[in-house]
């Protein structure tokens, strides 16, 4: 019996050492990745020279650098990067797929959220998460793209794609607001912390769970994952990306660019190269308001010079009109501004664009030959009013002034029908099926080999 106990005092004594240790060592690794994971950040230095809003020596100005630098995220028209401004869950995941070299996943998934359209923007890269099971939906079929993120939520995310490992939930006793983590998450916390991919900004000591996640969290959190990829489910990681070489598109000669460059994943139009679209149906201005969409074609296949195949024939290429300027006196004709918004091959793969109507105010509008018509019309049928009045004044009171009657209406009604036709409202805008427009792109526009 001495014996026994003796062995069960052993035992037992060992395993409360264990579990001492274990939690001492818990302990020190969270203290060891809080440190690790603040220190960086606040010894960062340098900004990106092409953003305005985030000076040298900001906490997270090193993370920025590298998002901007890697195109995981953008600066605004402006050059601003807006680092406090709340980060959507819509922009969450165009960066998490840059990260995750999986922004150019061929899609193959319905769409199946009700607040997203094939319009939207961020449309291919929702459906790209959707395709994955990178960032989920609600229950009630909404994606909720413009939605702020959550800080907790992110973490979720991280925890989700990141590989399956034992995190005791102790290492959250270091952090002052453990309390507030939110008990689905608790786990979901651990293991990031674990990995180090976290953020506890601006007090170290806190991870505020239920804040929203600004623009420069998102890039430190991006930027540690970037850094951490073996880290992340092989599932989730997309194939590298290799510049197989550089190619040219001579469609218009007073495009500003003209080079395609062709990667193992895609082909790449860059900005300012023109395309030629046609009218898929009729079109008149007068029948149509700012919010419709309106269906382009391709006539023909869109090669390189060099022979590779861009877009197929019958490609569909998507607008939408953002304003419409109806006539104005004195022959101003109407104009249509619209926007392509994307590209839809002829087996459904959808693709982003954004382009404008290549001429010179970016809009549509009927040419000078139709207004010279109209004024040519207006001038004619009225000068042929004229001088059958001129003749018909004439001739009655005195046959022989018939000449001068013609004479003297043929001047007159020209010169009113001219005038009549400079004062008028100008043209509605009008095309015919296949009639051609061209098409600058203000941006890259990629298509997936796959």
């Amino acid at each position: 019996m001495l014996y026994n106990w003796h062995a069960n005092y052993i035992t037992n004594t060992t395993i409360e050492r264990g579990t001492i240790m274990k939690r001492l060592l818990a302990a020190f690794l969270a203290v060891s990745l809080l440190s690790f994971n603040i220190t960086p950040v606040l010894a960062m230095d340098g900004a990106h020279p092409g953003i305005k809003d985030v000076a040298p020596g900001y906490w997270a100005d090193r993370a920025i650098d590298y998002v901007i630098t890697d195109d995981v995220m953008r600066v605004d028209e402006n050059g601003k990067f807006n680092p406090e401004q709340a980060m959507t869950r819509a922009e969450f995941v165009t960066a998490l797929l840059k990260v995750l070299s999986n922004d150019n996943l061929a899609i193959c998934t319905p769409n199946r959220y009700s607040d997203i359209t094939i319009s939207d923007a961020y449309y291919n890269d929702i459906m790209r998460s959707d395709q994955l099971g990178l960032v989920y939906g609600y229950p009630d079929g909404t994606f909720k793209p413009n939605q702020a993120m959550l800080r907790s939520e992110c973490t979720a995310v991280i925890s989700h794609i990141t590989k399956d490992n034992y995190a005791d939930s102790s290492v959250l006793n270091v952090f002052e607001d453990k309390d507030d983590i939110p008990l689905w998450s608790r786990s979901e916390y651990a293991k990031t912390i674990t990995y180090g991919i976290y953020i506890n900004y601006p007090n170290p000591n806190r991870l505020e769970p239920n804040r929203i996640l600004t623009r420069a969290e998102a890039a430190v959190i991006l930027a540690q994952l970037k850094a951490k990829l073996t880290c992340v489910k092989p599932q989730y990681v997309g194939e590298v990306e290799t510049v197989l070489g550089t190619e040219h598109l001579s469609v218009c000669q007073k495009a500003p660019c003209n080079i395609v460059k062709i990667t193992n994943l895609r082909k790449v139009i860059t900005k300012g190269n023109v395309i030629v679209v046609t009218f898929d149906d009729k079109f008149m201005s007068k029948c149509h308001k700012a919010g419709d969409v309106v269906n382009f074609v391709l006539p023909e296949a869109l090669y390189t010079d060099e022979g590779t195949m861009l877009l197929p024939q019958g490609t569909k290429i998507v607008a939408e009109i953002t304003r419409i300027q109806p006539p104005r006196k004195f022959n101003k004709n109407a104009r249509v501004h619209l926007v392509y918004k994307a590209i839809v091959l002829p087996d459904g793969k959808c693709f982003n664009m954004c382009g404008k109507p290549f001429t010179k105010d970016c809009t549509l509008k009927e040419g000078p030959w139709m207004t010279f018509w109209k004024l040519f019309m207006s001038t004619v049928g009225l000068g042929i009013v004229g001088a059958g009045a001129g003749t018909g004044f004439a001739f009655i009171p005195n046959p022989a002034k018939l000449g001068v009657g013609f004479a003297i209406g043929i001047p007159v009604g020209c010169s009113v029908g001219l005038i009549t036709g400079l004062c008028t409202p100008g043209l509605n805008y009008k095309a015919k099926k296949g009639e051609q427009v061209m098409v600058i792109l203000l941006d890259d526009a990629s298509i997936n080999n796959k």
